[in-house]
């Protein structure tokens, strides 16, 4: 049987023929056709249309139905297509989602650090292996088949993380499934979300397909904070050592984030107005810590009782102290907290997490997160009757609703009373017999250094492996990697990385005893 395209006649020879016959005629110039039906070599029939140009290279652009069978299927197809590109839905390229997410990263320069880490993780980690080589025209072809696949793999994430790539063996001895949080596939979505609404201004894409796909509910928040009696017995222990005591109060009465409480300063306290301004952030990176904005740049200004006031200016004597035993003097713009002995370097936010962590886990507390305390903030002063937005003010919220739905509030009408409410639901440490403990690093640092001094570790040996001492003495590896950059900072030995800590000399100082 003949093909249809061998028994109809050319488009040019279709409008000679009306020329000839209809006066007239000649004078018109026929619209241009925008696609047409192609046969091929196998018997199959594909829809091609003109669709402009490539904003990208230039270049004419066409879209290309997949084969089909029959002339009537194509035909259907011809016609979607059509209707694409009188729409506008069609897509105006031949980018992969890949490389439309990675132009749209390269714009969004005003994300915060930490988000754009946790978005690039997403991004390697659940987008890339399931879109790999994916076209974003795929996605404007199919548009109802493609917020099928979204939402399929969004489910597939929320039953097990490992899903990211296709073919997981649920079954495989040692495979535990592990469901990834609805917050995290909600940041999926949204990624995906806004590449494709860039990509649309753009002119890159016809449709936000993804925008089209519904994301998985938030998930509940269920604050859980630990109450006066949980909190007494961590107190007290705390305030063996008055610096770690102080943090853990004032992260208490303030209700701020632990990166706030790190980069605290000497003149964000104000003792004539009994206030503290909390106006910066800390965020650690390798090695230092950085100052930065507050989240959503919310300032918040905390009114303090006389007892607090009372153990700051105890703290800044102190302070002010033992930089005199070190030659220096104290600061004005020094830090509450510091890591260093003259107080020139913030507190890192990690140190302070990972001891909370530890005291939480020896009291038995049900949340082991320093960031339960900020809870603890919330609830009592909301138990104590102070109005909501005195709340949202004194935790540093944008809005009410986000304070009702996970913690507390504050305003300049009850603010006072509400700290003064506060300081007496809190129980009173006992500090007056305090002794300041020593970190575990400089306590490994004294062993070692008296063990040289001794002869144990003479002058050309090397130090056992770090896993070693760590075992010996009970601590981390970390903490031995601390302890030995000590030694190495005061030319006891001379260590590098993957290399063995080797004994430069014996010391003419007297050994520091633990």
């Amino acid at each position: 049987m003949p093909s249809v395209a061998r028994l109809t006649t050319t488009w040019e020879q279709f409008w000679e023929q009306q020329a000839a016959t209809l006066p007239g005629m000649a004078t018109k110039r026929p619209r241009k056709r925008r696609g047409h039906i192609e046969e091929r070599e196998n018997g199959t029939f594909r829809a091609i249309v003109s669709a402009g140009v490539n904003p990208l290279t230039g270049k004419r652009l066409v879209l290309k139905s997949d084969p089909v069978d029959d002339w009537d299927e194509a035909e259907v197809e011809l016609t979607k297509l059509l209707s694409q590109v009188d729409e506008q839905k069609h897509a105006r390229t031949n980018l992969t989602v890949l490389e439309l997410i990675e132009k749209w990263c390269g714009v969004k320069t005003s994300h915060a650090r930490r988000t754009r880490q946790r978005r690039d993780q997403l991004i390697r980690d659940y987008i890339a292996p399931r879109f790999e080589g994916v076209k974003t025209k795929k996605f404007a072809a199919d548009p109802k088949g493609s917020v099928e696949f979204l939402e399929g793999y969004y489910a597939l994430l929320q039953s097990c993380r490992f899903n990211n790539v296709r073919g997981t063996n649920h079954t495989a001895k040692g495979h535990v499934c592990e469901p990834l949080k609805n917050s995290s596939v909600r940041a999926i979505h949204f990624i995906l979300t806004a590449a494709f609404n860039q990509g649309l201004k753009w002119g890159y894409v016809g449709t936000n397909v993804p925008a089209l796909a519904d994301p998985p509910a938030f998930d509940q928040p269920d604050p859980d904070p630990p109450t006066a009696e949980e909190l007494a017995p961590l107190m007290n222990e705390a305030f063996k050592d008055l610096d770690w005591g102080l943090f853990l109060w004032l992260t208490m009465i303030t209700g701020s984030r632990r990166g706030e409480m790190c980069v605290l300063r000497w003149t964000d306290l104000n003792t004539t107005r009994k206030r503290l301004h909390v106006v910066r952030a800390g965020d650690q990176l390798p090695g230092e810590v950085i100052e930065t904005q507050t989240k959503n740049k919310q300032r918040h200004h905390v009114p303090l009782d006389e007892f607090t006031l009372e153990l700051l200016e105890s703290h800044r004597s102190r302070c002010a102290e033992q930089c005199r035993q070190l030659g220096v003097e104290l600061r004005a713009d020094a830090f509450i907290f510091s890591g260093s002995p003259d107080f020139s370097t913030a507190l890192k936010p990690n140190t302070a997490t990972q001891r909370y962590r530890r005291a939480a886990k020896r009291h038995g507390l049900r949340s082991t997160r320093l960031h339960s305390i900020r809870h603890y903030t919330a609830t009592e002063l909301l138990g104590a009757g102070v109005d909501i937005k005195v709340v949202q003010g004194w935790i540093g919220h944008t809005s009410a609703a986000t304070t009702l739905k996970f913690y507390v509030a504050w305003t300049d009408r009850v603010d006072q009373s509400a700290a003064e409410a506060l300081a007496q639901t809190l129980p009173r440490p006992s500090y007056e017999n305090h002794q300041r403990t020593r970190p575990a690093y400089e306590m490994l640092a004294a062993s070692l250094q008296e063990a040289i001094a001794c002869g144990k570790y003479p002058p050309g040996s090397e130090l056992p492996l770090s896993r070693d001492l760590a075992a010996d003495h009970n601590v981390s590896v970390g903490t031995v990697s601390r302890a030995i950059g000590e030694l190495k900072k005061h030319g006891f030995v001379e260590a590098s990385q993957y290399r063995r800590a080797k004994v430069l000399h014996k010391p003419t100082e007297p050994a520091t005893t633990p």
